[in-house]
């Protein structure tokens, strides 16, 4: 009953005080402390301030506030401690990534399960590693003065035509 009381009392005196700046020619002004004015009347209306008189004298509100304090802090905790080590998500992301990278060969579909040595002539994993790196010496020779079409030639091939 005390806080709707206040909250009338705000709203006349900001009521009275927009009169005087309206009676003075700032009418924008006066508009603009009337419709601030008008909030805790609005408020006591809504039944705002009565469910928030409520909750301020509620143990079991204060209860969850430090609930949530003490989340808050120890969210902030586990940041600082992961700034002191000097990793971020980013990093730790790319370290993922390249890890993940790292098992499979280049051109692979399906992780390389050993070193590739001694797996036989044109297959395994050592054999579409090598394959890439033969591509850029047929570039590199393609590449050379007085063959224009040599870029075409490599494309047709590709495809078969």
């Amino acid at each position: 009953m005390l806080a709707e009381t206040i909250c009338s009392a705000v709203s006349a005196a900001g009521l009275g005080i927009a009169a005087v700046t309206a009676y003075r020619k700032r009418f924008l002004t006066a508009t603009r402390i009337a419709a601030y004015s008008l909030v805790p009347i609005g408020l006591v209306l809504t039944g705002v301030v009565e469910w928030i008189a409520g909750i301020a004298f509620k143990p079991s509100v204060w209860l969850g506030f430090g609930v949530l304090g003490l989340s808050w802090l120890l969210f902030m905790t586990t940041r600082a401690v992961e700034r002191r080590r000097g990793t971020t998500r980013a990093e730790r992301k790319a370290a993922r990534a390249a890890g993940r990278t790292e098992a499979v060969a280049p051109g692979a579909s399906a992780p390389s399960l050993g070193a590739g040595v001694g797996t036989g002539a044109g297959t395994g994993p050592a054999a579409t590693a090598a394959k890439p790196q033969s591509k850029p010496k047929k570039k590199q020779e393609a590449a050379a003065p007085g063959d224009d079409f040599s870029d075409i030639e490599a494309i047709l091939k590709k495809h078969g035509i």
